[in-house]
C-alpha cells in the first residue's frame, strides 16, 4: 500500500508560492517515509488530473490530497475531490459538498446560525447598494474564495465611498460578488480540529496584532500568508497555545466542535474566530487547510504531542480506515 501526495501548482504563481507548495509536498513525503510508509509525490500543473490518477490503482493506493484547485480553473477544489472519488480512491480530507459549502460564505453563515453559532453580520452588496449599509468599520471580502485574496488594509473601510471602491476591487479582480461584514476588531484565533469519530480541538493559535495600532491593520492579509518581507508577514506573531482562560477555552471548544459537526467536516479543518466583548464570532472555516510543517495546524499538533511525522501518519490512518484493503494494515 502506497500513499501518493498529490498537490497543485499554477505556473502563474510567484516563485515563492511555487517553491512553498513543492517543498511542503516533499516534506510531507519525507515525514511519511520516516513512519515506514511508502510515499511518492505527484505535481498537478495542468487540469488533466485523470492522467495523474491513471498511473495508480485504487486497490493499493491512498491519496493524500493537497490540491486546492485544478490549475487554470477557478473554484475547482471540489472537482479535484469528485474526480478522485469517481476513480475509486480512498483519500484524505473533506468531501466535495463540504468544500463547495466553504466557498459559499453566505450559506455558511446560514448553516452556522441554525446551530446557534455567531458570525459577523454581513450582506452581499454591489457598489450600487452601498447607500443602505451603515455599519462601520466594515470589511469587504470575496464571497466565494479562500487564501485571503484581495484582503489588505484597504479591505477595512470606514465610510460609503471607501466601501463602494473596495467592492469594485473584489468584483473586478475576482469576478465574483463581495461580502460586506461588520468588522470584528478583536483577538483572532486559528483553531484546528481533526479526527473522524469524535472530533478533537487542537491547541488554538492566536494571531497577535500588538504591533499594529490601526484597526484596519489588525487582520490577516494576503501579504501575511504569501509575501515574505511584507509588514504583515513579518510583524504578526503567532501565540500558541493562545492565552485563554479555562472558561474561554471551553466556550471555544464547544463552538468549533458544533461547527465541525454542523458543517459536515471530516479528517481535518481550521476555524477562524474573533473575540469581541466576550463573544466569539466564527469568521470562516477552511476544510483541507494548509498542514505544512510551519503552519498553525502542524505546530498545534506538535504541542498536543504529535511530531510532524506522527501528525502525517494520523491523517493517513483516517483515510486508511475508509479503505477496505488496509483497515488492518500493520503500520496503522
Amino acid at each position: 500500500m502506497k500513499v501518493v501526495v498529490i498537490y497543485d501548482i499554477d505556473l502563474s504563481w510567484n516563485s515563492f508560492e511555487i517553491s512553498s507548495a513543492r517543498s511542503s509536498a516533499l516534506e510531507l513525503c519525507r515525514a511519511l517515509r520516516k513512519e515506514g510508509i511508502e510515499a511518492v509525490s505527484e505535481e498537478l500543473n495542468n487540469s488533466e488530473l485523470g492522467e495523474v490518477l491513471d498511473r495508480y490503482v485504487p486497490d493499493d493506493t491512498l491519496l493524500f490530497n493537497l490540491c486546492e484547485t485544478l490549475p487554470g480553473i477557478p473554484e475547482s477544489e471540489s472537482r479535484v475531490v469528485r474526480t478522485i472519488q469517481e476513480r475509486g480512491f480512498s483519500f484524505t480530507g473533506n468531501m466535495p459538498d463540504v468544500i463547495d459549502l466553504s466557498y459559499d460564505k453566505q450559506q455558511v453563515k446560514e448553516v452556522l446560525a441554525s446551530y446557534g453559532i455567531k458570525t459577523p453580520y454581513g450582506e452581499i452588496l454591489t457598489p450600487e447598494e452601498t447607500e443602505g449599509w451603515g455599519l462601520f468599520p466594515a470589511i469587504v471580502k470575496p464571497s466565494r474564495e479562500h487564501c485571503s485574496l484581495t484582503i489588505s488594509e484597504d479591505s477595512v473601510v470606514y465610510d460609503t465611498v471607501a466601501l463602494r471602491k473596495q467592492i469594485a476591487v473584489v468584483s473586478n479582480k475576482l469576478k465574483q460578488p463581495a461580502l460586506v461584514e461588520d468588522f470584528i476588531d478583536g483577538r483572532e484565533f486559528h483553531v484546528s480540529v481533526w479526527c473522524n469519530g469524535k472530533p478533537e480541538m487542537l491547541p488554538p493559535a492566536e494571531m497577535d496584532f500588538s504591533f499594529f495600532g490601526e484597526a484596519r491593520d489588525r487582520l490577516c492579509t494576503y501579504d501575511s500568508k504569501f509575501i515574505p518581507g511584507s509588514k504583515h508577514y513579518e510583524m504578526i506573531e503567532t501565540l500558541l497555545p493562545a492565552p485563554l482562560d479555562e472558561a474561554e477555552m471551553k466556550t471555544m471548544e464547544e463552538l468549533v466542535i458544533a461547527a465541525w459537526r454542523g458543517l459536515g467536516c471530516r479528517d481535518y479543518a481550521r476555524f477562524d474566530l474573533r473575540l469581541r466583548d466576550q463573544q466569539f464570532y466564527l469568521l470562516d472555516f477552511n476544510p483541507n487547510n494548509d498542514i505544512s510543517i510551519d503552519t498553525s495546524f502542524a505546530m498545534a499538533a506538535e504541542i498536543h504531542g504529535y511530531s510532524y511525522e506522527a501528525m502525517a501518519r494520523k491523517i493517513v490512518t483516517m483515510a486508511a480506515n475508509r479503505h477496505p484493503e488496509v483497515a488492518n494494515a500493520p503500520w496503522r
